[in-house]
């Protein structure tokens, strides 16, 4: 009986330990080193455009934007707004892309909508619904197929990656951000992970890699 209350209160205590750390680190608590492309002699790539002629090219101000909107610290849950866009503060992994391409000057929904209703059979939707469907990862992904410039989804050619590229995944979206680790693969911009800005790229299986150039 002693040796069983004994494991069970090493079980006890290594559970607190675990969530401890993980309550560290989403606090931002436990910080890890990170590098930038400076670091691997990797040369930062820049727009042509600047679309909203704020006098910052479009990557930066996607990257810019990514990360203003995750410094309000969105709460999380996916839900149905009239006119498509959340008004509680409740947001999705799909809202961090619209508000960062907002900053740079571009209506994603404005833009979605109008290929939707044109091409209504490319994006395999029944019933087309403004107030959701520019919302959704796998739609984001149409779009981006189309129009967007697709790049490498293989993380270890790192200087494929730049800051300000969107990143897909089955079931999630997320923005490039300009920290990397130690071995070069970028940290993501994006909401639903343990933090909003990690090092978290290959997490999840990546299925599609764009930059914005349209």
């Amino acid at each position: 009986m002693q040796i069983i209350l004994k494991w069970g209160h090493l079980i006890v205590l290594f559970l607190i330990i675990f969530l401890a750390i993980i309550a560290f680190y989403h606090a931002d608590v436990i910080k890890f080193k990170t590098y930038t492309n400076d670091d691997f002699g990797i040369k930062t790539i820049l727009s042509e455009n600047d679309q909203d002629q704020d006098g910052t090219d479009d990557y930066t101000d996607i990257l810019n934007g990514a990360r203003e909107f995750v410094s309000q610290k969105p709460k999380y849950k996916s839900k149905y707004y009239a006119g498509g866009y959340p008004t509680d503060g409740y947001y999705v992994c799909t809202d961090v892309i619209w508000y960062a391409l907002k900053s740079a000057g571009y209506d994603l929904k404005t833009m979605m909508d109008n290929d939707i209703k044109n091409h209504q059979a490319d994006y395999a939707i029944e019933k087309i619904d403004p107030n959701i469907d520019f919302r959704r990862v796998k739609n984001i992904k149409v779009f981006l197929d189309k129009y967007a410039e697709k790049w490498s989804t293989d993380s270890s050619e790192i200087e494929k990656w730049q800051a300000g590229d969107i990143v897909v995944y089955a079931d999630h979206i997320a923005i490039i951000s300009n920290k990397r680790t130690k071995d070069g693969k970028p940290y993501i911009i994006h909401h639903g992970g343990l933090k909003y800005e990690e090092n978290a790229l290959t997490k999840k299986t990546i299925v599609g890699h764009y930059r914005f150039k349209i």
